[in-house]
């Protein structure tokens, strides 16, 4: 039934605005605003738009809901540090975070919260 369907994905914010200008300004995006629906479109290279809508009861997602593969981790989490984007750091077995705050392994992986608390994620490109 859905094998060749365009599906895309969506989760839920607390102010679109602050959204609009966290995912737009500092993630660099492209983001649009839908005129008939509050909601906000992030344009993701090859791939399909992913949707932001408020929710005045809005939780936070406890799992990560967006991976950006970058080229260099590294170089990711520094120039999103310069931006004021602030890393989780965790300290549990098997899920390890280095001084900055990057899991070495398979793949390397930072995580990092939007303003609304969802969590996302810079991680290495397959090479």
């Amino acid at each position: 039934m859905f094998k060749n369907t365009k599906a895309f994905s969506g989760y839920s914010v607390n102010d679109l605005a602050k959204a609009k200008e966290f995912y737009g300004e500092i993630l660099g995006l492209e983001v649009s605003e839908s005129p008939e629906m509050p909601v906000l479109s992030l344009k993701i290279a090859g791939s399909h738009d992913v949707i932001l809508y408020e929710k005045p009861n809005h939780e936070p997602a406890t799992f990560t809901v967006l991976n950006f593969p970058v080229a260099n981790v590294d170089d990711a989490v520094e120039k999103l540090k310069a931006l004021g984007v602030i890393f989780e750091s965790y300290d549990m077995p098997g899920l390890e975070t280095d001084e900055k705050n990057i899991l070495r392994g398979e793949p390397e992986i930072a995580w990092f919260k939007d303003p609304a608390g969802n969590i996302l994620s810079v991680l290495q490109e397959h090479r």
